[in-house]
């Protein structure tokens, strides 16, 4: 009771202490709910663009990709997952490496067959066409390509290429095929690399028969993941294939996000160090100015331990005070940005540059967001107060009561 009053006696000085700790607060929990909303549409657009948020393949496809480790009779068993409403699409592909050749020039490419109709609900490739058309399910010698491999083979839409590769047994595998549509993904490597023609085309001319090399799967829920993938496990009963999910179809992005975590929690704590920094000094000044009282208590036989007490728990009433309000607050602010979204020219351009197709950043909210900063602020605020409390163990009255 007796801190509770004592830290309303300069009530200015509580409201203004109060509101650094209330801002940082704000600052932290919006940096933290922005910077996981954006790590969020970077992995959904990453997986969007062309693995799927997961993969089934045959054992060891991954690491060695090569032609005969292909999933038998594909279709019979994406066919059996799309009766479920765990999924939202369900595409099949095969894809093998190729000799691409216009009438100028040939360069090196990976020839990927995918199914028309269905691949337009997994990827995000059958929208970004610039020039042309996508896929058609009635097409047979069709192509799309990337923009750069395009403009390398000098060829545009209505143009024919020549594909040359090894078919699954080994044979001379090759075909032409006119382009039907050119697409810009923002990916160099898949705009370099890239052609997608029609399923049935690769299995006739790679020797496939009805077999494919994946099968990628849209969930119904992002955030549901893991219960998606145990799903996927339990279905396939073939100990020959395996269900991959994002991390292991993308690596590389994996550890792209954790380094750029490491890089935001530096900041955060910078930011956090400024803002502790700021309430220490604060407390300094309060306690200094104290003195004289301080030294009074101590003539009229208070203890210094009761004393540091007292003002220990100062400390932390206001400091609470003030993370009660910035989570309030915070909460508010990550809420109503979650309905409007976040968006600013810089990441705009950012997001036309890729051929994204959002505009805005929505922020994650959750508990672990909203309260992990604060806590922290509110935490080593407190520990950090024990070190001006050392001024109040070592006054003497007779020179603490001479404090002007």
């Amino acid at each position: 009771m007796l801190a509770w009053r004592n830290i309303w006696r300069q009530k200015r000085r509580t409201w203004l202490t109060a509101s650094a700790i209330s801002f940082g607060n704000i600052l932290v929990i919006f940096m933290l709910c922005i910077n996981y909303g954006a790590y969020a549409i970077i992995i959904d657009f990453s997986l969007r663009m062309f693995p799927g948020h997961a993969q089934i393949q045959a054992r060891g496809y991954q690491d060695q990709p090569q032609m005969h480790k292909a999933i038998d009779d594909a279709d019979a068993l994406a066919s059996q997952l799309r009766s479920s409403e765990r999924y939202r699409a369900i595409t099949v592909r095969a894809q093998g490496f190729a000799l691409v050749s216009s009438a100028e020039r040939s360069y090196g490419a990976t020839v990927v067959g995918v199914q028309p109709d269905t691949e337009q609900q997994v990827s995000l490739i059958p929208g970004l066409v610039k020039e042309g058309r996508f896929l058609q399910a009635n097409d047979a010698f069709e192509a799309v390509i990337g923009t750069a491999l395009a403009r390398n083979l000098k060829v545009k839409p209505g143009d024919e290429v020549t594909i040359l590769g090894s078919a699954k047994d080994g044979s001379v595998a090759a075909t032409i095929l006119t382009v039907a549509g050119i697409f810009r993904s923002g990916s160099n490597e898949i705009d370099r690399f890239f052609i997608e023609i029609p399923l049935g085309t690769f299995q006739d001319t790679f020797g496939m028969g009805g077999s494919a090399h994946s099968i990628a799967v849209i969930g119904d829920d992002p955030q549901n993941q893991e219960t998606m993938l145990a799903d996927l496990r339990q279905a396939i009963a073939d100990e020959n294939l395996v269900v991959l999910d994002w991390d292991q179809l993308l690596p590389g992005l994996k550890e792209g996000l954790e380094f750029d975590r490491i890089g935001d929690w530096i900041f955060m704590g910078i930011l956090v160090l400024i803002i502790i920094f700021s309430i220490f000094n604060t407390f300094l000044m309060s306690i200094l100015e104290r003195t004289r009282e301080f030294g009074l208590m101590l003539a009229l036989g208070a203890r210094p331990r009761r004393i540091t007490g007292v003002v220990m728990l100062e400390s932390f009433l206001l400091t609470l005070i003030g993370t009660a309000i910035g989570i309030l607050l915070g909460t508010a602010f990550v809420l109503w940005l979650d309905d409007v979204g976040f968006g600013f020219e810089a990441f705009e351009e950012i997001m036309e540059q890729y051929s994204m197709p959002v505009t805005r950043i929505y922020p994650e909210v959750n508990v672990l967001n909203i309260v992990s900063g604060p806590l922290i602020i509110l935490v080593i605020t407190n520990l950090i107060a024990w070190i001006p409390l050392w001024h109040i163990q070592k006054l003497q009255p007779v020179d603490a009561m001479r404090t002007v």
